[in-house]
């Protein structure tokens, strides 16, 4: 992504949460997360990427509610960025967090052994090569 990408998506994002911080009314929208903005190439588009932390449950809910107030959302972000188009906003459900949480959660039930339990292999064990290569000769024979 190109800096300057890079620069519009973090002020979008900034925005963004001001707006569902201080200026919406809409309860089902207080207590969001905007997690990441990311800028198509032609700054037409724009997907925001929104959680609700720990609440997985008013996911839909939450998501009708983001789609109606989308044109309000836009309008006032028009109005705060200084860009000849303002991007349509696309809200996305951002489950890193979700993957996150459970790939910790298996981390922890993973029950492995200390390391030094592993390195208990003699050289008779591991076997040499010569007990081998005393076997292929005698089968030349």
């Amino acid at each position: 992504m190109s800096v300057t990408r890079e620069r519009m998506s973090g002020r979008i994002r900034q925005i963004l949460s001001e707006l569902l911080i201080r200026e919406v009314s809409d309860p089902r929208l207080h207590g969001l997360t905007v997690t990441e903005v990311t800028l198509d190439r032609e700054f037409m588009f724009a997907d925001v990427y929104i959680n609700a932390l720990g609440d997985e449950a008013r996911r839909d809910e939450v998501m009708d509610s983001l789609k109606r107030a989308s044109g309000f959302l836009r309008r006032e972000t028009g109005k705060r960025i200084r860009l000849r188009n303002t991007p349509a906003l696309q809200f996305h459900w951002d489950t890193t967090l979700d993957r996150a949480e459970h790939i910790n959660q298996l981390a922890e039930s993973l029950d492995i052994p200390p390391a030094d339990a592993t390195d208990d292999f003699s050289e008779d064990d591991t076997g040499s090569g010569d007990d081998d290569d005393a076997a292929a000769v005698e089968r030349r024979d």
